[in-house]
């Protein structure tokens, strides 16, 4: 969906929308994982915080740890078991599907309770991070495309190609970040609810350092080609646009 002509969506809530003297350190560091004054995690005094949420844990347990997939293929097993006579091997293949799902979704809950998406006038900060916390910095003026896929009942992923030849781990940003982008790290707002919106919101703020190059219609998961060199892009650009990503262990 082309995000310079994204067709306008109304905020329902269920992200953690800004309001007016709602955009504190303190009182985002009570949406989710704490920056303790970070600058690379806290928006600074002069930036306007547009937008904050964080995926929504059933959706991200689904695409991101692909609960439905395991699902299927411990139900094969089991059903391959019973039709071959062996209801006790069937009972133990089903309750151990059951527990690996189970797992499976707790990491997802955990991931997104440890999750914070920050997006200002300037940047977008990503506080993440289950076992170790991290604070990544994708400054507006870095992200030469715009990739939104849906996934249904207004929620969707926000994936962002960058310019620039300092680049993100993929690794430090899993599973925030779009798949099988090994060599470009593509950072992605995961299982966000009312995508449309917040892509909309991603694309005005952008506008102040130049319309977005490229859009797709969709994010799609399979590797691509090497790109191309890029098109200029029209209107303000930074002269230090290779500089600026960052991301850190807390």
């Amino acid at each position: 969906m082309d995000l310079n002509t994204l067709p306008g969506s109304q905020a329902d809530g269920r992200d953690l929308a800004s309001s007016a003297g709602a955009n504190s350190a303190a009182e985002l560091d009570q949406h989710g994982p704490k920056a303790h004054g970070d600058p690379m995690g806290t928006p600074a005094v002069d930036e306007r915080v547009l937008w904050k949420g964080r995926p929504d844990a059933a959706l991200l347990a689904r695409t991101a740890f692909h609960t439905r997939s395991v699902a299927i293929y411990f139900a094969i097993l089991t059903a391959l078991a019973f039709a071959f006579g062996s209801l006790e091997r069937a009972l133990f293949v089903a309750g151990l599907g059951a527990f690996g799902i189970g797992v499976l979704y707790l990491l997802a809950q955990i991931s997104a309770r440890t999750s914070l998406y920050i997006l200002t006038d300037a940047r977008l900060i990503l506080r993440i991070g289950m076992a170790i916390e991290a604070r990544i910095n994708v400054p507006l003026k870095q992200v030469r495309a715009a990739n939104l896929k849906t996934r249904g009942k207004g929620h969707g992923d926000i994936a962002l190609e960058l310019k620039g030849e300092r680049l993100l781990g993929y690794f430090l940003l899993w599973p925030h970040v779009r798949p099988f982008r090994f060599q470009h790290p593509q950072p992605m707002l995961r299982a966000v609810p009312d995508a449309e919106a917040v892509a909309m919101k991603l694309a005005e703020a952008r506008s102040a350092f130049g319309a977005i190059e490229r859009n797709l219609t969709q994010v799609k998961d399979a590797p691509v080609a090497k790109p191309q060199n890029e098109p200029a892009v029209s209107g303000h650009r930074s002269p230090d646009n290779k500089t600026g990503l960052e991301g850190a262990p807390a």
